[in-house]
C-alpha cells in the first residue's frame, strides 16, 4: 500500500470499512439479480422492480457479511499474515480488530435478514428456507465448526449461492415457478463468480496449506486448480447451446463478445506461477462476470 493510502487508512473513519467490504467483488451479488430479472421479462412475466431491489440488497449484505467474517476468521486462523500476496485485509494489517470486523459481519447478516422480510411475504416458506440457509452458509463459509472454505467446499458454496440460488430465487419471487432456463442462467452466472474464488485459492495455496486450509488448490495441486479455472471460465459459453435449443439466439451469441476477456484470464493463469500478478487476473475475472452477465441480461431483455 502506498504511504499516502496507508496514512488515510490509519487515520480511521470509514475508509478501512470500505476496504473490508471488498466492493470490487460485489458484482457477484449484482449480476444474478440483473440476469434473473431480465429472464423474467423474456419469459413473458411482469417484472416486480421492488422484488429485484430487495433481492439485490439482501444478497449484497449477505456477501458483505461473508467477506467480513472471512477477513476476521482467516486472520485468527493464521491464513492472512504479513506474507499475504493478495489484496490487503483490514484485520491482518491492524486497521480494524477481529472483533470489530466480526461484529460488522453479524450486523450485515441482520440487515440482510430484515431486507428479506418483504421477500418472504412475497414468496412464502420457500424463501424462508433459502434465506436462512444463505445466512447460515454466509457465516459457515469460514466460521463455525465446519468452515466450508477450509474443507474445499467454498467453490460449491459460490456456485450455489451466487449462481443457482440467487438466479432461481429471484425468478421464483417474480413468477412463483422454477424453470430449467433459470437453472441454466444460474449456472452460467455461478461458474463465473466461482472463477474469483478459484484464482484466489490458487494464488494463496502455499500459505493456505500451512494453516490447514484445504481448498481445492491445496488438496489437488496447481494443475487441478488451473483445469478448474479453465472449466469455470468457458462452461458458461458452452451452456449457451441451451439457449440456441430454446430459440434464443441473442442469449447464446451476444455473450460470446466476452470470450476475449475469458481467454486473457485463462492464458494468464496458465502462463504465470501463483504470485501477486494473480491479483490482476482476479480483477479481470470480476470484469468478465460483470460483462458476461450484463450482456446476457440485455440479450434476455431484447429477446
Amino acid at each position: 500500500m502506498k504511504a499516502a493510502e496507508a496514512q488515510a487508512f490509519e487515520a480511521g473513519g470509514i475508509a478501512p470499512w470500505i476496504m473490508a467490504l471488498r466492493p470490487k467483488t460485489l458484482t457477484a451479488a449484482f449480476v444474478p439479480v440483473v440476469v434473473a430479472t431480465a429472464l423474467v421479462k423474456a419469459d413473458g412475466h411482469p417484472v416486480l422492480w421492488w422484488v429485484s431491489i430487495f433481492a439485490l440488497l439482501s444478497s449484497a449484505f449477505i456477501q458483505i457479511g461473508t467477506n467480513l467474517v472471512n477477513d476476521a476468521v482467516d486472520f485468527k486462523k493464521g491464513a492472512d499474515t504479513e506474507k499475504r500476496i493478495g489484496p490487503q485485509r483490514v484485520t491482518q494489517s491492524g486497521l480494524l480488530t477481529a472483533k470489530q470486523v466480526m461484529v460488522g459481519g453479524m450486523f450485515c447478516f441482520f440487515v440482510a435478514l430484515c431486507l428479506g422480510i418483504p421477500l418472504v411475504i412475497q414468496g412464502g416458506w420457500p424463501i424462508v428456507g433459502i434465506g436462512l440457509v444463505s445466512l447460515f452458509l454466509g457465516y459457515a463459509y469460514t466460521g463455525g465448526p465446519f468452515p466450508l472454505a477450509y474443507k474445499g467446499l467454498g467453490d460449491l458454496f459460490v456456485i450455489l449461492f451466487f449462481g443457482l440460488i440467487a438466479v432461481m430465487g429471484t425468478y421464483f419471487l417474480h413468477t412463483q415457478v422454477i424453470t430449467i432456463g433459470s437453472a441454466v442462467a444460474g449456472l452460467q452466472v455461478g461458474f463465473l463468480a466461482t472463477v474469483l474464488i478459484a484464482i484466489n485459492n490458487l494464488r494463496d495455496a502455499p500459505q493456505d496449506a500451512l494453516v490447514n486450509k484445504k481448498t481445492l488448490a491445496v488438496r489437488f495441486g496447481v494443475g487441478f486448480a488451473r483445469a478448474e479455472i479453465l472449466f469455470l471460465v468457458f462452461s458458461p459459453f458452452l451452456l449457451g447451446l441451451y439457449w440456441i435449443a430454446q430459440g434464443r439466439l441473442y442469449a447464446a451469441l451476444l455473450p460470446l463478445g466476452a470470450i476475449f476477456l475469458a481467454r486473457r484470464v485463462v492464458v494468464g493463469v496458465f502462463r504465470n506461477a501463483p504470485s501477486p500478478i494473480y491479483n490482476k487476473f482476479l480483477a479481470m475475472a470480476a470484469g468478465l462476470q460483470l460483462l458476461f452477465g450484463l450482456v446476457l441480461a440485455v440479450a434476455f431483455w431484447i429477446r
